[in-house]
């Protein structure tokens, strides 16, 4: 049984912020990847993909991003970024790791890799992160549809489906950049979009709308939303013209009550508007051909695209008793636990993960204080 001080799984941001705070307050740690490169989830994105925060609101603890990244990075700039922050902290990850379970094990925890390949850590960061699995709807007559199915996690570009009548479904970030890239394509593109929706632009008077959620983040979050409520308006309209059905909770009441992100628009409505993307409901089901929706209606489809979601897989590494409980604060779950990258907020995931990294490398100095 291999030992270690700490074990950092996942080399995402949150594991990089992770190793980082324990790098600089002097504690050993140990850091495993079961893919093979850092920041695999933006190795594997879209190509179209950026932060939807500005860079200066997103730079992990101790290195801001490099001079002439724009306001909004992207895939590649993150990339870059993640790749320079663990050289600068001499962060080597041990790839092709993956991580089969964590159990309580005499002062600390064991992560099983397979029946003999075990570590002994006395604390343990989970930094998997909350899109670790992919959830693709099982809709009736799926296996029938002869169309091309994908998750939004497989989808790269729209080149493929260029000419192709393609249903992308959800109302997510990553369902309206998606939209959007298939039209630039060629595609013809519908969203099925199943309930009520917020939708807020991404910048506000030359103002990141994120900067604009920082300053409201010490109001509750109805009060936020009813300060910030009239100009979001006067912004974006009014989305019921579009088909859309407005959520009945304001964006920053939405998030902090059930973790969704509204849209952070940035030409997606504007297609919208002109019905160069159509706006159709609730998938209901599928044929050899069609898609069916909850009104009653029905659209023929070359493909679809799942924006439906991940779940965070912890229910694969912990036994129930050792989970985050729903709607709690992970970072705090366990003294020796540690969850970092599994809290959504208005204010941004990499800012919230700078955060928790420090708040966990703290509480792990504090019990190793013979390391400090």
């Amino acid at each position: 049984m291999t030992r270690t001080e700490t074990l950092i799984i996942g080399a995402g941001p949150a594991g990089l912020a992770s190793a980082a705070c324990l790098r600089m307050r002097g504690l050993p740690f140990t850091l495993v990847e079961q893919a093979d490169v850092i920041g695999p989830s933006w190795h594997r994105a879209y190509e179209r993909l950026h932060l939807h925060t500005p860079r200066q609101a997103s730079a992990l603890p101790f290195v801001p991003f490099a001079h002439g990244t724009p306001r909004y990075p992207s895939r590649k700039d993150v990339i870059d970024y993640l790749e320079i922050y663990s050289r600068r902290f001499r962060i080597e990850p041990l790839f092709g790791c993956q991580v089969s379970g964590i159990r309580r094990h005499a002062d600390g925890w064991v992560a099983h890799f397979s029946a003999t390949d075990l570590i002994h850590a006395r604390h343990i960061i989970v930094a998997t992160g909350i899109n670790a699995v992919p959830n693709l709807p099982s809709w009736p007559g799926r296996a029938r549809f002869r169309g091309e199915i994908i998750h939004s996690s497989a989808y790269r570009n729209g080149q493929p489906f260029s000419g192709r009548r393609v249903l992308v479904v959800g109302f997510g970030n990553s369902a309206g950049e998606i939209a959007v890239d298939l039209h630039s394509h060629g595609a013809g593109v519908a969203l099925a979009v199943r309930g009520p929706v917020n939708v807020v632009p991404r910048d506000i008077l030359g103002l990141p709308i994120v900067s604009i959620a920082t300053a409201l983040s010490r109001l509750p979050p109805r009060l936020g939303d009813a300060v910030a409520g009239p100009l979001v308006r006067m912004v974006i309209g009014d989305i019921g013209r579009l088909g859309l059905r407005e959520s009945g909770r304001g964006p920053l009441t939405e998030i902090a009550s059930h973790g969704r992100i509204p849209l952070l628009d940035h030409g997606t409505l504007r297609l919208i508007r002109s019905r160069q993307i159509e706006v159709l409901g609730e998938v209901t089901g599928l044929d050899e051909t069609s898609v069916h929706f909850r009104d009653g209606g029905c659209r023929e489809v070359d493909a679809i695209v799942a924006a439906t979601g991940f779940r965070s897989g912890l229910e694969q590494l912990l036994e129930p008793a050792e989970r985050p409980p729903p709607g709690r604060n992970p970072a705090a779950a366990r003294p020796s636990l540690h969850f970092c990258g599994f809290t959504v907020k208005a204010t941004g995931m990499f800012r919230e993960i700078g955060l928790e990294a420090r708040r966990i490398a703290n509480r792990i100095a504090r019990d190793l204080p013979h390391r400090a």
